[in-house]
């Protein structure tokens, strides 16, 4: 039986997810696949004491939104019409993971929007590498296009 290969990529709307989800593109065309941008969010505080475990200014439709038209505005509107977009609730690392069993290929950029971004520069992309089920590409937003 045949299977279409997933590509997942995570994206975050930093330049190296933009970069990312284009790879991702690309690389599903060359193989016939489709792809899946995976967007996570977390309550801040949900893994430890340091806050309340409650965002007020959080709303989970308005980031759905959000996640389309960044993609929209990556890939254009044909573009972006040949990926699903999923948010997931949860830390951005084990959400790729976990969105990434079964997949061809997990995408990431190697530098994204984070809130300790100094302290952790690229600690998704090194975690995604380091327990991923597939194959793991990282992107630097610099990498030439073609």
């Amino acid at each position: 039986m045949d299977r279409v290969p997933r590509i997942v990529v995570g994206v975050d709307g930093s330049p190296s997810s933009r970069a990312a989800l284009r790879w991702a593109v690309r690389y599903a065309g060359l193989v016939g696949g489709r792809v899946e941008a995976v967007s996570a969010w977390e309550v801040p505080g949900m893994a430890s004491w340091s806050a309340p475990a409650v965002d007020t200014d959080f709303d989970e439709g308005e980031a759905e939104r959000g996640l389309v038209e960044e993609v929209r505005a990556v890939l254009g509107e044909d573009g972006g019409s040949l990926v699903r977009e999923r948010l997931v609730r949860g830390n951005a690392a084990e959400v790729l993971v976990d969105a990434a069993q079964g997949a061809e290929m997990l995408v990431v950029g190697s530098r994204g929007h984070g809130s300790f971004r100094r302290a952790l520069l690229g600690s998704v992309s090194q975690q995604v590498a380091h327990h991923a089920p597939c194959p793991v590409t990282i992107i630097r937003p610099d990498m030439p296009a073609g």
